[in-house]
């Protein structure tokens, strides 16, 4: 047990450097992660990590995705794409707290919970980078006014598309840990993608008058988006 949680520490502690170094976080950003990440390991154990770490590496993909073309049209995340302390927590503290309920309860509910929370903040990470260069003729979700790509709230045909598809991804890493596997796959993806429709939603009216800032926007998202997903496990199974 103690050895298991040396190589994981320094696994994290590895991760963490490489994140700094490429950019993806900065200094306090990289320290959270590897924090958040020890909590994850020791509580959700690997599967649950690798989602993560598959929302990390989609992320910054994304982000850096005709990068160029993003800052010539003013679209793109500040300090070059580098995230910090806020986004890490605003993205990552809703798993860990479902994971930690999971831990107490043992029930697959909870697993689709964390997942869902995780396929929220990837589906719109994805669908935000993504859609600020691929979609097409976005509009406010809630007037369905067009907008400009990049204002909070906007969406679009090809947005939604992607962000069902960065849902699926990390509901496919839930499914080793229940043997209701397709009920988890519906929750998880169906959980994210009205997740990311939500944060988009939040985005457009407490965003907007400045009762949110986008990392607690995210956390409220991953927090819904994980409680629907958990939900909807519940109805299926």
């Amino acid at each position: 047990m103690t050895l298991n949680i040396i190589a994981d520490t320094i696994t994290m502690i590895l991760l963490g450097i490489l994140a700094y170094k490429s950019h993806a976080l900065d200094i306090k950003g990289s320290a959270a992660a590897v924090f958040l990440g020890m909590g994850v390991l020791v509580f959700g154990g690997m599967w649950t990590f690798l989602a993560l770490l598959a929302f990390l590496v989609l992320g910054v993909l994304a982000t850096k995705y005709r990068y160029d073309e993003k800052v010539r049209r003013g679209l793109a995340q500040s300090n070059n794409g580098t995230r910090s302390i806020g986004n890490v927590l605003g993205n990552g503290l809703a798993v860990l707290v479902f994971l930690l309920v999971e831990a107490v309860v043992k029930e697959d509910v909870f697993w689709a919970a964390t997942f869902a929370s995780i396929a929220t903040v990837n589906g719109d990470t994805l669908a935000s980078e993504l859609g600020k260069v691929l979609g097409r003729r976005p509009r406010l979700i809630t007037n369905l006014k067009p907008v400009k790509p990049g204002t909070n709230g906007a969406v679009s045909l090809q947005g939604e598309i992607i962000a069902i598809i960065g849902a699926l991804i990390i509901a496919l890493f839930a499914l080793p840990l229940t043997t209701h596997t397709w009920e988890m796959l519906l929750a998880v993806t169906i959980g994210g993608f009205i997740g990311v429709n939500l944060d988009s939603l939040i985005g457009a009216t407490l965003e907007e008058k400045g009762i949110t800032d986008n990392n607690s926007t995210n956390f409220l998202a991953s927090l819904l988006g994980g409680l629907i997903g958990a939900g909807l496990f519940y109805a299926l199974a």
